[in-house]
């Protein structure tokens, strides 16, 4: 059994892989794959709300994030397709190049739109900068997980969480602050330079060791064999669509949660420079040490029992945040809802992201990354396009936030079922080591 399957490790042996190359490098993709996600979530909900735009349309505009829910659609053009000149970079390179700078444009561009005078272009804006990026996240997540030894993927899975939450945080901060001191045109411009962590960290790395190319010569059969070969790969594992459902439904709450919390504080009456405290403050060091126990626990506990706890611990952080909406303004309730939410989010992002890494086969891990991270939020991120604001409006925060957290408590069922059935197990690819050795 390989040392994801055991689980073993002492607290030094999860301490010290922190510091290795492949890990760091996680650490600087996720801040890159995390940033976007700010500009279009957390920040336009701010710079929306600022402008007057009713909770409805704000809310509405999280539908933009169904972009990353889509990106399987076009995950097999960064698998198959051969970048004319840049190819001699490496096929995860030189795309990592080519998405990086499309979202640095989309992120511009989305800078110079007004929304409180074209809303619409605002849209259109949200959208180029959704589906920038959610190629940037395909490219990264691939990158990700090939440059990661087996080994590797916890801690490699907490660091890039651990980037992701750093990059989005400190995008969302940065936005804010400078978008009070300055403007939003600025503060959008400002942030656009946090996607280059991630070319920087392909630049020095290279090409992944563990990459396998589909062919070495483009082709129509190549292409084909990009575009199907994934899904084949997946569904004709034991128990594959029992493992998609817990895929899909074991975030559904978070994801509800999570996209509507600037609502929350702004109508609590939480300044800009009060939120970017608490959000990179309480929350940046609360992550720290969700990632540290996190990567403790993955080496004690093992994958399964691991993910357990954290998928519980993700639902209690849901009710936080129930109590803080019941207990109006406190800068310690926020402080303690933001921790703990943070906290619950470290551990998972090693234990959660580390199963769907070695959920993945090397030939198609950007494609099938790509189709497992779209499925675990859509139906959040679709419910609260669509509802949330309604919701909010009819029931008050306070029940909000407890539906939510009874939305979590299926993901916590199924994956209880997976692990009575032995389909943990059966379900992973060969990112996870030797596929006769079945990681658990």
């Amino acid at each position: 059994m390989t040392d994801i399957a055991k689980g073993t490790g002492n607290w030094l042996d999860a301490v010290k892989p922190y510091v290795e190359k492949a890990p760091l490098a996680a650490l600087f993709l996720g801040i890159s794959s995390g940033f976007p996600f700010a500009m279009i979530g957390a920040n336009l909900a701010s710079r929306l709300a600022q402008d007057g735009i009713d909770k409805k349309s704000v809310t509405a505009f999280s539908l933009v994030l169904l972009a990353y829910n889509f990106k399987w659609l076009w995950a097999w053009v960064i698998e198959g397709v051969k970048l004319p000149l840049l190819h001699r970079m490496g096929q995860r390179v030189s795309w990592m190049l080519v998405a990086g700078l499309l979202v640095m444009a989309a992120v511009i561009n989305l800078a110079m739109v007004d929304p409180a005078a074209d809303i619409m272009g605002t849209v259109r804006a949200a959208i180029l900068l959704g589906i920038a990026g959610a190629t940037f996240d395909i490219i990264i997540d691939g990158y990700r997980i090939e440059i990661l030894k087996p080994e590797q993927l916890g801690i490699g899975a907490g660091m890039s969480q651990y980037g992701w939450r750093i990059g989005a945080a400190a995008a969302g901060a940065v936005g804010l602050v400078v978008a009070q001191h300055w403007n939003w045109t600025v503060a959008y411009l400002a942030c656009s330079l946090f996607a280059l962590p991630a070319i920087l960290a392909a630049l020095v790395v290279g090409e992944p060791q563990r990459h396998r190319e589909i062919a070495t010569r483009q082709s129509v059969g190549n292409l084909a064999q990009a575009i199907v070969g994934p899904f084949i790969d997946f569904f004709q594992r034991r128990g594959a669509l029992l493992v998609l459902l817990f895929i899909i439904v074991h975030k559904i709450g978070d994801t509800l949660a999570n996209l509507t919390f600037r609502l929350l504080f702004n109508d609590l009456g939480y300044s800009n420079d009060e939120i970017a405290l608490y959000d990179v403050g309480v929350g940046f060091w609360a992550l720290l040490a969700g990632i540290f126990v996190g990567g403790v626990l993955y080496a004690r506990l093992g994958l399964k029992r691991s993910v357990m706890v954290s998928l519980i611990l993700m639902a209690i952080s849901n009710f936080s945040f129930a109590a803080l909406a019941a207990a109006g303004k406190s800068n310690f309730g926020m402080a303690g809802a933001i921790g703990f939410e943070n906290f619950a989010s470290g551990i998972g992002g090693v234990a959660v992201v580390a199963y769907f890494s070695a959920l993945c086969d090397l030939r198609f891990t950007a494609a099938q990354y790509a189709m497992i991270s779209a499925a675990a939020s859509i139906l959040g991120r679709f419910l609260t396009g669509t509802t949330a604001g309604a919701l909010i409006e009819r029931f008050g925060y306070v029940d909000f936030y407890l539906l939510t957290t009874v939305l979590a408590l299926p993901g916590i069922l199924l994956f209880w079922l997976l692990m009575r059935a032995g389909l943990v197990e059966t379900s992973v690819g060969s990112a996870a080591g030797d596929a006769t050795q079945p990681a658990a």
